[in-house]
């Protein structure tokens, strides 16, 4: 079974490598810089039109009659699916292993994907269905058909369908209930499998409500996580401020002289600092993978421009803001001042790193904690990242379920919450598996294929959208 499982690693692994060096690489920049062109820099032009739809007056109360969800709660909990384990765990472990010049590479995903996003969104809400119940079905699977009709399109749409089932509504609940059960360990000492149990059964109380519960529990939960975990990062920054700059200057330095740290040939290096922040930036804002569509769809707006721009505040929110406080907190507490990899070589990080002492899992924990204190920052991470990924799980489950309802009709939900049910409860008591890892990115990977085809194929649609040119819904 060990050697089984070795060779399933091996061939996972492979398969990982290339497609996010290769393949990842040059879709995600390429769609990005696409329609950063085609739709004339929307991210920068329309920025602040979709900051004051966020932030301008919207309401958490909707009327009753709403067949959808309203665009605020659309968008909680897009970034409920984006503001993850991702965003502390993905964030160190993409610092780790490409250095602090990862994060560089993440912020260029980040605002080519806002335009990305963009065209998703517009995409989601053109392409929707309304059942004569009122019941709003959208996501890439619809117009990934609207771009391919006949045959092809509904094996485009399948095979997009299962990635994202295996990726989110399976191994994406064990991912982030795996980080919840080994944080709380670390904190307080309670068994893994009493965390998982607990989570288990409020899980399965929320995805029962469907949508609309999933939406209001993302509205009520996700702006106090992301107030809560930002201001205990800016009271780390405050502490060691005259840090910080040291910080950025890693940040940037490193970007393009990842050698110096990670070691290897500055080719090789420079591959794994790019790759490490193309997929776990894909891992953590989630724009071109396809998944956030499924809840712009639901958005009652007038026109799907509207619900675009508000699309592209979850991206900024979750990598410029969530995502940065992270890695500038774990650069300023490790890698500067008296840090535990502060003027390391690249032969003694290496050795660092490979023993294991500091890892992805625990190197943030360690970062508040030298503020905080070990008991503090251990509590303070653990309840950050459980909020983080209990509303990632409840968002990537609704994602999930849209999609098994395409592939085997609405009968199948129960069985498919089980099911989700189980990963997440599992996912908490085994042990952190590379090869879980490992699967989750590479079916967020195979996500982005067909999903980039069909925004290309579509993009005159979208561009139609910048423009101001309302569409037919």
């Amino acid at each position: 079974m060990e050697k089984l499982q070795e060779g399933l690693l091996s061939v996972v692994q492979t398969i990982n490598d290339y497609m996010a060096d290769y393949v990842l690489i040059i879709l995600l920049v390429g769609i990005g810089l696409y329609f950063t062109i085609k739709t004339r820099f929307v991210q920068i032009r329309c920025f602040g039109e979709g900051m004051k739809k966020v932030f301008g007056g919207f309401s958490l109360k909707r009327k009753k009659d709403q067949n959808g969800i309203s665009s605020f709660q659309a968008l909680a909990t897009a970034v409920a699916g984006q503001v993850g384990t991702g965003n502390i765990v993905g964030a160190s472990g993409a610092i780790l292993l490409g250095g602090p010049g990862a994060i560089f590479w993440m912020w260029i995903i980040a605002f080519l994907g806002m335009a990305t996003i963009y065209a998703e969104a517009v995409l989601a809400q053109e392409t929707r269905v309304v059942d004569a119940d009122g019941t709003v079905h959208g996501g890439p699977i619809y117009y990934i058909k609207r771009a391919f009709k006949g045959t092809f399109g509904k094996i485009l749409a399948g095979f997009f369908a299962v990635a994202i089932v295996f990726s989110l509504g399976f191994i994406g609940g064990m991912v982030q209930s795996n980080s919840i059960g080994a944080t709380i360990n670390t904190a307080f000492e309670i068994p893994t499998w009493i965390t998982g149990l607990v989570l288990s059964i409020v899980v399965g109380f929320i995805i029962i409500g469907g949508a609309k519960r999933i939406a209001g529990t993302a509205e009520k939960i996700v702006p106090l996580m992301a107030v809560l975990y930002l201001v205990g990062g800016l009271i780390v920054l405050a502490v060691n401020i005259t840090r910080v700059p040291a910080a950025f200057g890693l940040i940037f330095k490193l970007a393009f002289q990842p050698e110096a740290l990670i070691g290897g040939t500055f080719g090789a290096a420079i591959k794994t600092a790019i790759s490490q922040g193309a997929k776990r930036g894909l891992f953590s804002n989630e724009a071109g993978m396809g998944s956030t569509p499924h809840a712009h769809a639901l958005a009652e707006v007038k026109t799907p421009h509207e619900q675009g721009v508000v699309a592209m505040t979850g991206v900024f929110i979750d990598t410029f803001v969530v995502l940065t406080m992270t890695a500038l907190v774990v650069i300023t507490c490790t890698y500067t001042g008296n840090g535990a990899f502060a003027g390391m070589d690249s032969a003694a990080y290496s050795a660092a790193i490979e023993s294991g002492v500091i890892n992805k899992t625990n190197i943030a924990q360690l970062s508040f904690g030298s503020v905080f204190g070990t008991w503090l920052g251990n509590t303070y991470v653990a309840i950050c990242l459980m909020f983080f990924a209990f509303t990632t799980i409840i968002s990537w489950n609704l994602f999930g379920k849209i999609n098994f309802n395409h592939l085997f009709g609405k009968k199948s939900t129960i069985l498919y919450s089980i099911i989700a049910v189980v990963f997440v409860f599992v996912g908490t008591i085994v042990t952190e598996n590379e090869l879980v890892w490992l699967l989750q990115d590479t079916f967020n990977q195979f996500m982005v294929i067909p999903n980039a085809l069909a925004l290309i194929a579509l993009a005159k649609i979208v561009k139609n959208a910048s423009k101001g040119n309302k569409l037919q819904k």
